[in-house]
């Protein structure tokens, strides 16, 4: 857990700072060495050695990526006019405050300022991938706008303000760079976590040759796994499944460092569903490289994604499975949801901090794109989440928010438990709640002060809870990914799961 005390803050803003200097200084010294303006400030052989070898991954890295980077996205097919109205409709019905809602899509700008032409400009964006007038769609997005006023009791006035509309797939990849020093601890903590998965009963299986080759810094470890993967681009750490009354679990992890963080959920995971009497319960954790602080590949396409995943599932039999995602691994668990052949193998659905719910809402784009950082919080996602080469490029032009959003009804007939954190610093919890409430319900979530987890159902909409098979636990003064840092929450989060697991008592999961 990020820690809130002044000296904490401190100490992160100087390493983030220690970590942002190696390659400039490195880059400075260098070109001092070269023109021999000092020799009195010559650094020892050794360190001489890693400077030059920070200064040239820095200019020819960082400057490649760089520009190559900037590509534009290539948008998804749009859809029908019929299936974009619904669309439409879908969202404005869910929006709680749209005054608010419009004025975050533009950066903040006061409703008053925003003119016709800018509100249009978003709508052109936001639903039909374009920047730019198309007269065959001018009815269509002056319809949307006209509705969106109509809701709101708001008429927009004529003309095009001097406002900028965050308009994700059109913008900058903004990054920064990553220094070998930072590339060697990811080094170190894939080691480690590669060695306590296997400790705890899981098996390596990578994917390709050229695939495992495509990923900084090396992954020398991986290429000693026994274990192929079915698929060329997707690796993942297997637990083999052998119960027969409790069904396996397949695990979507968020942006980071990859599944280094998850180890100790793992093991808890694995120890207490090892007492099951027929065998031990299956646990499938897909590695999801370019939002893991490596520089990669880019991420897959929807489309392609499904294919391998159901390729996993099918190899190794996972015809009725769990499925849990954290953060941004909702987004992935989204697209299997929403593809039938893969949704007809996932019985129940757990979600922890999942920011594809609400998605339309500018929260998580705002939060995780534009804000500029002020707590420890919101420094550690900025920094070592949303300005990484591999995290920024999949936001900026794989992010398609039409196609990663997720409403109840794609929960529709499982069950589904969902952890949301109160002062989650990407989410609009608040907001997602609510949304949940009005045909779901809550179970509401809160640690007392001596460590004991108190629970009460809000009676707001319970009955929609029993009729929906949502559950949703509301985590008291939690920010974003502790649900899986605490051993309070966390041993929560493993009973739950292992309820979903249960093959007999399935009706009564939730």
């Amino acid at each position: 857990m990020i820690g809130t005390s002044t000296a904490e803050y401190v100490l992160l803003r100087a390493f983030i700072l220690i970590l942002q200097s190696l390659a400039p200084l490195s880059v400075i010294y260098w070109i001092l060495r070269v023109f021999h303006v000092s020799s009195a400030l010559r650094l020892p052989p050794f360190l001489e050695r890693w400077a030059l070898e920070e200064a040239i991954f820095c200019v020819t890295v960082y400057a490649l990526h760089r520009f190559y980077l900037q590509r534009p996205a290539i948008h998804p097919p749009l859809l029908s006019r019929e299936k974009r109205r619904g669309l439409v409709k879908l969202c404005h019905e869910s929006i709680p405050d749209l005054g608010n809602y419009m004025s975050k899509w533009f950066l903040d700008a006061p409703l008053e300022e925003l003119r016709r032409e800018n509100v249009k400009e978003f709508y052109r964006w936001a639903f039909f991938s374009s920047a730019q007038e198309d007269p065959s769609t001018e009815e269509e997005v002056n319809e949307y706008v006209n509705d969106f006023e109509d809701r709101m009791g708001h008429k927009f006035r004529p003309g095009r303000a001097n406002v900028k509309c965050l308009r994700l797939t059109f913008e900058k990849v903004d990054m920064l760079h990553r220094s070998l020093a930072w590339y060697l601890l990811i080094f170190i903590v894939d080691n480690i976590t590669f060695l306590s998965l296997l400790y705890n009963g899981f098996q390596y299986y990578r994917g390709s040759a050229k695939r495992t080759f495509a990923v900084f810094p090396p992954r020398p470890q991986k290429l000693l796994a026994k274990g192929r993967a079915p698929v060329k681009n997707i690796s993942y750490f297997y637990r083999p499944h052998t119960s027969r009354s409790c069904r396996p679990i397949l695990f979507l992890h968020g942006i980071g460092v990859g599944l280094g963080p998850y180890v100790k959920f793992f093991t808890e995971l694995g120890k207490n569903s090892a007492a099951s009497e027929d065998g031990q319960i299956g646990i499938l954790a897909l590695e999801i490289l370019p939002i893991s602080s490596r520089i990669t590949l880019p991420v897959l396409r929807k489309e392609e994604m499904c294919r391998q995943v159901r390729a996993i599932l099918e190899y190794h039999g996972f015809d009725d499975c769990v499925l849990a995602a954290h953060s941004y691994g909702s987004v992935i668990a989204t697209h299997l949801l929403q593809d039938p052949s893969v949704s007809e193998r996932i019985a129940s659905v757990v979600l922890v901090d999942p920011v594809s719910i609400l998605l339309h809402l500018p929260d998580v784009a705002y939060n995780f794109t534009f804000r500029r950082p002020r707590t420890p919080t919101q420094w550690v996602l900025w920094f070592f989440g949303s300005m990484d080469v591999g995290v920024s490029h999949t936001l900026h032009r794989h992010f398609f928010w039409s196609e990663n959003i997720l409403w109840k009804e794609d929960l529709a007939g499982r069950n589904a438990s969902i952890f949301l954190c109160e002062r989650d610093s990407i989410v609009n919890t608040a907001h997602v709640r609510g949304y949940l409430e009005t045909s779901g319900s809550c179970l509401e979530i809160d640690a007392v002060d001596d460590g004991l987890v108190s629970t009460a159902k809000t009676t707001k909409a319970d009955k929609c809870l029993r009729e929906n098979n949502i559950k949703l636990f509301w985590c008291t003064k939690l920010e974003h990914g502790e649900v899986f840092e605490t051993k309070l929450w966390r041993s929560l989060l493993v009973k739950e799961m292992l309820k979903h697991t249960r093959r007999k008592s399935e009706s009564s999961a939730p």
